[in-house]
């Protein structure tokens, strides 16, 4: 029997009332618990004693918070909820619409399910296997979706009603698990097959789909210390260590309840927002902060990372790596980073170590080594990744992601440039009216241009992709064969 096991809490959209934590957070003090995390779906975590496990599911069972015990069948619904007010403001999306949502689901998803607003940039747009995203029509939403275990998308070929969410998210589900060896990872899984599926099952509200989904350029909002809004102040708490004391947050919840605060919000940065603190009540939470020590203002180049739920590893790589762009003063504005040291983590980021294993890593008589990729273009919502650099020490990181950070920068100087002078078209040679086709990786949909090359293959920029005798895919590293001519990448957006 292990010595203490996981406990794993949902906070439905990332939404938790300050009543419900405190009764959670007294279940685990008597289980002898003395820190809890937040994960990158807005959940709750903490580790208990085996000695202890009985006794705090059975309190929370009393109260009826559900839990899971070393286990994630049942992913948290993540919201963009937290940014509602802070930092945007939609017309029709408020916390009545994403309440009245999450009350309809009336069982528990085993699919990652997204609701998200898309003017924010806060909370990532594709991280789940169903997102919807909000459109221009009141209560209807784009769904994007993503087939379990790949990084193949599919676009749901009408706007989904707000009430049919639930009901919706239901019939996929049951449609993918019903039909796994046609959904379940498998990158090249029928999109539209599904949707003819789920039609012919349900009838569902729907608008016709006229105007592509168009995202904003992202930035990272500061998401820490007290800010003001309105009439009214917002409190955001980032711990270095991801790590929330209990004693901390029962009061927190207490100073919640005295000031009627109603509730506290989560974030996929593994953070805590308070929304709504009046101007005359933060005497109260100064007190909390200096009793507990809590410190705030990071560094925004700390505060830009993912790392996997309960990764020691991970964290500790991601400290390294901070503490060498503090020393170097390196600029990470609108970047932002994921560290990976298991497959199919879905973190979110435009630049991504990843940690490299094969028999002799795996052994010891290699050395530890990374793969640096980054999105093309580096917008984090694509799931189109370019390698840069393989087979990476960990000594030798740094330096690498500093010269993408700087790639990166040089990119957008060069896309600010004044345009070239317009030359007519009929002057150009047919060879430069046809661009080459791109070629895709059937496995995972990582695309060669002819225009980049792969400096990291040693492929020369212009090199045709027919003219390749070995090549292999720099993400999967399947062989050539694999690879398909397409006109743009099945996964980019309109």
């Amino acid at each position: 029997m292990p010595a203490s096991h996981l406990v794993k809490i949902n906070l439905p959209g990332g939404i938790v009332s300050a009543g419900d934590l405190l009764t959670i957070l007294e279940a685990a003090e008597h289980a002898q618990v003395e820190q809890v995390q937040f994960g990158n779906r807005q959940q709750l975590f903490f580790a208990v004693g085996a000695a202890y496990r009985r006794g705090l599911l059975h309190t929370l069972g009393q109260a009826g918070i559900p839990c899971e015990v070393d286990a994630d069948k049942y992913p948290n619904i993540s919201s963009s909820y937290v940014v509602e007010e802070v930092f945007h403001n939609t017309a029709w999306l408020r916390e009545g619409v994403y309440r009245d949502i999450l009350d309809l689901f009336d069982y528990q998803p085993q699919l990652k399910i997204n609701l998200i607003d898309r003017h924010q940039t806060f909370i990532p747009f594709f991280t789940g296997n169903l997102n919807f995203i909000t459109s221009d029509t009141p209560n209807y939403w784009y769904l994007y979706l993503r087939f379990p275990q790949t990084n193949a998308v599919y676009c749901w070929p009408s706007l989904v009603y707000s009430e049919d969410i639930p009901g919706l998210s239901r019939a996929v589900e049951w449609a993918i698990f019903a039909n796994k060896d046609q959904f379940y990872n498998q990158s090249a899984a029928d999109g539209a097959l599904l949707h003819r599926l789920v039609s012919a099952s349900q009838h569902f509200i729907t608008q016709p789909l006229t105007t592509p989904l168009s995202l904003p350029d992202f930035t990272l909002p500061y998401y820490e210390g007290f800010n003001r809004y309105g009439s009214k102040l917002w409190l955001g708490i980032y711990r270095r260590d991801e790590q929330f004391s209990v004693a901390f947050l029962k009061d927190v919840c207490q100073v919640c309840l005295h000031t009627r605060l109603g509730q506290l919000c989560t974030t996929p940065w593994k953070s805590l927002i308070i929304k709504g603190i009046a101007l005359a009540d933060r005497p109260h939470w100064d007190v909390v902060l200096r009793r507990h020590r809590i410190n705030v203002r990071h560094a925004a180049n700390e505060l830009n990372w993912q790392v996997e739920d309960h990764c020691a590893h991970g964290l500790a790589l991601k400290h390294e790596l901070v503490r060498h762009f503090n020393e170097e003063d390196v600029r990470t504005f609108q970047l932002c980073f994921a560290i990976k040291t298991q497959p199919k983590t879905g973190l979110f980021g435009s630049i991504v170590v990843r940690r490299h294993f094969d028999s002799l890593t795996q052994t010891g008589l290699h050395a530890e080594q990374y793969e640096v990729l980054h999105t093309r273009d580096f917008n984090p919502n694509s799931k189109d990744f370019i390698s840069f650099r393989k087979k990476v020490s960990r000594e030798n990181l740094s330096w690498y992601l500093t010269q993408l950070c700087d790639q990166f920068y040089e990119q957008q100087a060069t896309a600010s440039l004044p345009a070239a002078p317009l030359v007519e078209e009929a002057s150009l040679p047919p060879s430069e009216l046809n661009q080459p086709p791109l070629y895709q990786c059937c496995r995972c949909l990582t695309v060669y241009d002819a225009a980049y090359g792969d400096a990291a293959q040693g492929v020369a920029p212009g090199t045709p992709f027919a003219s390749l005798t070995t090549y292999a895919c720099p993400t999967c590293e399947a062989p050539k064969e694999t690879f398909e001519a397409i006109v743009s990448p099945s996964i980019q957006l309109a």
